[in-house]
């Protein structure tokens, strides 16, 4: 039986960034039940020499965005990763 590429990809894409902006949630629910500024979690890593927070739900979402572009044949929109 023969998948598409689409469904090889854009299905399980979607799905994580969904369970992804459910972690981004309760840790915002966390932050505020706790009186914690949430600006510390979001420039918060795990270790030192990882990315923090902010970079790598960037990163998640590059991904996504460029991989389904690729795979689609066309250029990724370009997108500055200053947000925070």
């Amino acid at each position: 039986m023969a998948m598409s590429m689409y469904t090889a990809s854009v299905p399980p894409l979607i799905r994580c960034l969904n369970n992804l902006a459910g972690i981004l949630e309760k840790g915002a629910a966390h932050a505020e039940s706790q009186g914690i500024d949430p600006s510390a979690l979001i420039n918060f890593r795990l270790l030192p020499d990882t990315f923090p927070l902010s970079k790598q739900v960037q990163i998640a979402s590059a991904v996504a965005r460029k991989g389904v572009a690729r795979l689609a044949g066309m250029d990724a929109p370009s997108i500055e990763d200053n947000e925070a």
